[in-house]
């Protein structure tokens, strides 16, 4: 089994590809949405995106990629949703070698006005600031080495997007 950690800006369709792909394409799957681990934190949390969010970002990093991990080793296909830039996947990439799963580390990265119009419109979702969504986003402007993780869902609908990060899934596979 293997963690597949879908990751991109705010507005990249992530949770919703995650969905598809832990409900309808693999079983038995676990999907883990990191929003879940920073709401459970009651009191004393901070803006993730925030400078100084950065030691309480990387504790629940870490306890997300074990979670993910756990799930793996224990039979599951294991789909993470996030803004987990190149920045955090050593925790994932940790976690994995620990449990002997597999990693995929996929990103969606729609072109930016697409992406933050979809996170502007978003109602129920506590981050809809263009100036932050811009910032989130250009974190993800130029990855290095994981520029081939990138995958530009701008023309896609959600279910062509789930398809194409199992197709780069299983073409990671074949790479090592």
């Amino acid at each position: 089994m293997q963690i597949i950690l879908v990751s991109g800006p705010s507005g990249s369709g992530k949770t919703t590809v995650a969905r598809i792909l832990a409900q309808s394409r693999l079983a038995p799957s676990v999907h883990l949405h990191t929003d879940d681990f920073y709401a459970a934190i009651k009191q004393g949390a901070l803006a993730p995106y925030l400078p100084e969010a950065d030691e309480q970002n990387r504790t629940v990093t870490g306890v997300i990629a074990r979670a993910a991990a756990g799930y793996a080793a224990g039979g599951y296909h294991t789909v993470v949703d996030g803004v987990v830039g190149p920045w955090f996947l050593e925790a994932y990439e940790k976690a994995a070698e620990a449990a002997g799963v597999g990693l995929v580390y996929v990103v969606l990265r729609p072109q930016r006005e697409v992406a933050l119009d979809r996170g502007m419109c978003r109602s129920q979702h506590p981050l809809t600031d263009r100036q932050i969504l811009n910032r989130i986003y250009d974190g993800f402007t130029d990855l290095g080495p994981y520029e081939k993780n990138v995958l530009d869902s701008t023309n896609l609908t959600a279910e062509e997007t789930a398809e194409a990060v199992l197709a780069l899934r299983w073409d990671m596979d074949r790479r090592g």
